[in-house]
């Protein structure tokens, strides 16, 4: 979000429908039609604001996702600090909280992340924008749930960049990706595992692990991927085809 703007996708990320139900993310669904009409370019701050405004939000769950849940459960995640971009209503930033690891949830929406605060004291809920927030040091977690799919596709490569800047030399990105390909328009935008590798590998990011995500809710089950990524000085020259055949 060279932005204030993009990073709108600071408003959430594409997570799921209102009340736990999923919905479906493309042009069949009105708010999707009305959510692209309301951000609308790469400058799209102000057009994150109003959707939560008018309640034109159906990445929200309601609840946190249950990728994330799973990941907590697992035992694997680090210690330390993470950072939740995109965070919305805090869900998943609150679920990641404990096991010794402080969250900060940061989003450019101030009524969210307000009611975020409400929600919990536990997280460091800021009103910032993703691309020139300086927090005082880096992280070693950094959790985009969605959150790249959402962005106009000129903006990737800042966010990859970001994301450099942003986390620890020995830290750990995990990207919850959500992989539409027939998209006529976005947000959410078509993309790919390959659309990740090409702005993460020149920066020495490489994938560890990659699989489907079981437990994705029924309207995106078979498109959605978690990767956990760390950085390596062999980066570049290393993609999904140097990962075992079973984490794909």
């Amino acid at each position: 979000m060279a932005w204030t703007a993009v990073a709108d996708a600071n408003a959430g990320g594409f997570g799921v429908g209102a009340a736990g139900v999923g919905q479906v993310l493309d042009g069949s669904n009105p708010a999707i039609v009305r959510l692209r009409q309301l951000v609308d370019g790469p400058q799209s701050s102000e057009g994150w604001r109003r959707c939560w405004e008018q309640g034109v939000t159906p990445w929200d769950l309601g609840e946190p996702t249950p990728a994330v849940v799973k990941l907590v459960q697992s035992g694997t995640l680090p210690a330390g600090n993470v950072l939740v971009p995109g965070c919305g209503g805090g869900y998943d930033a609150v679920a990641l909280s404990g096991g010794g690891r402080s969250v900060v949830g940061l989003d450019v929406c101030d009524a969210v992340i307000q009611r975020a605060r409400q929600r919990s004291s536990d997280v460091a809920f800021v009103c910032a924008d993703f691309f020139t927030w300086s927090p005082p040091e880096p992280f070693h977690l950094i959790f985009d749930y969605t959150f790249f799919c959402a962005l106009d596709p000129s903006l990737r490569p800042a966010w990859a960049a970001r994301m450099e800047e942003l986390l620890r030399p020995d830290g750990e990105l995990i990207t919850l990706m959500y992989l539409p390909q027939d998209q006529d328009s976005g947000p959410p935008y078509n993309t790919t595992v390959h659309d990740y590798e090409e702005v993460l590998n020149p920066l020495g990011f490489v994938i560890q692990s990659i699989e489907d995500n079981d437990v994705a809710v029924e309207p995106r089950k078979g498109l959605e991927k978690i990767a956990r990524w760390k950085k390596t000085a062999a980066g570049a020259e290393t993609s999904t085809s140097d990962v075992p055949s079973d984490n794909l």
